[in-house]
């Protein structure tokens, strides 16, 4: 399995980028608009904030999506019985946030935003017709007014050898969403599964961005875009020594919009949030 790496600049980006997506349900981004020094100092910045005791202001109401979330309310993948280790931030434009680290975090997100929207206008471009006339809607409508789109930032500690047997940093798991934007980590350890069921490094070359298709293309496309598995898996040696952190940006529909079959965006993610973490999204 071979995710592909697209050169954004290329006169095939389009075509390139949305034939790994449809292969792999993966691909890799370079020479993109996302700015790398401003990543950086996303990571670091936020970094220090998981690193503070600020982080405990942002707990989010009950039934709140936007905040911050403990390492103790960190979600068990669909199929384990062991949470992640990981403490993660929902970081929306209308939510709950920290001052001074918002001012990057809303960099990345109208930066991830833009280039996810462009994404998926190049899927709808090169997806074959006889695909696209299931759509309930071109997909580049989809997001038009949507609050749901979520920059997620999460933190991956130090592993300190007493955690629980058979855990780690993200369990196999795909996505809700539509497509996710996710600029390489500060360290390496995100793998996709294929469909034999072998493992695979994701690339996350500095200032890279992998991209994957989440599970409302998979069903809003009837499977022509996967939704592939990945997970992150636990370093050893010098590296189990250090933080992880990664910062996708989710890009969902609108509540109302139908993505297939009638069911709408809102109840899509209702359903799966129930599943995976065991609480009501509120409308």
């Amino acid at each position: 399995m071979d995710v592909a790496v697209v050169d954004y600049r290329s006169a095939t980006a389009a075509r390139d980028f949305t034939r790994s997506l449809r292969e792999t349900g993966f691909a890799v981004l370079v020479n993109h608009p996302i700015d790398y020094s401003m990543v950086l100092r996303l990571q670091q910045e936020w970094l220090d904030f998981f690193r503070s005791e600020r982080k405990w202001e942002f707990l989010p109401d009950e039934g709140g999506q936007d905040g911050y979330r403990p390492m103790e309310e960190a979600e068990t993948a669909v199929g384990f019985s062991k949470k992640d280790i990981k403490e993660y931030f929902h970081w929306y434009p209308w939510g709950r946030q920290p001052e001074a680290e918002s001012r990057v975090a809303r960099e990345m997100y109208d930066a991830g935003f833009s280039l996810a929207a462009e994404l998926l206008s190049w899927v709808e471009e090169f997806t074959p017709s006889e695909i696209s006339k299931q759509f309930t809607m071109p997909l580049s409508e989809m997001i038009n007014g949507t609050q749901r789109t979520l920059l997620r930032i999460l933190h991956y500690p130090p592993l300190r050898g007493d955690e629980p047997e058979g855990s780690v940093r993200a369990a196999a798991h795909q996505d809700i969403n539509m497509i996710t934007v996710l600029p390489a980590s500060n360290e390496p350890g995100l793998q996709v599964r294929d469909l034999s069921g072998k493992w695979h490094d994701v690339p996350c070359d500095p200032g890279s961005v992998a991209i994957n298709a989440g599970d409302m293309l998979d069903y809003a496309t009837g499977g022509f875009y996967p939704s592939t598995t990945h997970q992150v898996t636990n370093p050893t040696g010098d590296a189990a020594k250090r933080s992880r952190i990664s910062t996708p940006l989710f890009l969902h529909p609108a509540d109302d919009v139908v993505v297939a079959k009638g069911t709408t965006a809102f109840e899509f993610l209702r359903d799966r949030i129930k599943q995976i973490a065991g609480v009501e999204l509120q409308k």
